[in-house]
């Protein structure tokens, strides 16, 4: 799907793979790859490549998508040891890289990054069933990055937590398929705290797990007075 905002160029390529472009043509994405979203692209467009924690990244990816002299923002606790995939160790990875941790705050030209903590929460619904959170804090990042002004805010694989109400967002890409992430119902409520601009969901529907009706996630967002763009291919 793709979308303008405000003079940005938008697109949702699948899972957490979004493109941002902004109309000076500086090109940002966010979790680039994993489960056949690139299969077929080769942009090598990519300023600044994002990405969140382990379950994102995916060397391939960034390599489809990423310029000779991009730069890749990446949370620093992602270690390819402990990966069960195929993937590059980051310090070999054929670009600037940028490692930060969840309170970081860089510049990477004209982009402005900020991370935030993103993880389950212990005593919330997205567990396994030892009760262990899929995702444990200090696993990984959410980004909020300032193109051209515009606040665009991708929370990572996390639940609504403590501060994000707070934020100061414009476009707000909020993942909603449930069980790993905050489930359509939070994602919600979290965007009227917000009050953006645009709301675009992103991270379901990827597979069986993630499974959800993001057009009755569409009409709660839009029952609170904000606005809301939908894929629905």
């Amino acid at each position: 799907m793709t979308f303008r905002y405000d003079g940005l160029l938008v697109d949702w390529l699948g899972y957490a793979t979004v493109r941002l472009e902004a109309e000076d043509g500086t090109v940002v994405y966010f979790d680039p790859g994993r489960y056949g979203v690139l299969d077929d692209y080769d942009a090598q467009d990519g300023d600044v490549v994002c990405v969140t924690h382990a379950h994102h990244y995916d060397s391939d990816g960034i390599e489809r998508v990423a310029k000779e002299d991009a730069t890749v923002v990446i949370f620093e606790n992602i270690n390819h040891r402990f990966i069960d995939r195929d993937v590059m160790d980051v310090n070999r990875l054929p670009y600037e890289v940028r490692k930060v941790d969840d309170e970081s705050d860089i510049a990477v030209g004209d982009v402005i990054i900020r991370s935030f903590a993103a993880y389950n929460d212990p005593d919330g619904p997205h567990v396994r069933e030892n009760g262990e959170p899929y995702h444990k804090e200090g696993m990984g990042v959410g980004y909020l990055v300032t193109l051209s002004g515009i606040n665009v805010f991708w929370p990572g694989d996390t639940d609504v937590l403590e501060g994000h109400e707070r934020l100061d967002v414009s476009l707000f890409l909020p993942p909603i398929g449930g069980s790993f992430t905050m489930d359509r119902h939070e994602a919600a409520a979290l965007a009227e705290a917000l009050d953006p601009d645009l709301v675009c969901p992103i991270h379901y529907n990827t597979f069986e797990a993630l499974e959800t009706d993001s057009k009755a996630f569409a009409g709660d967002v839009a029952s609170r007075g904000v606005p809301v763009v939908l894929d629905e291919r």
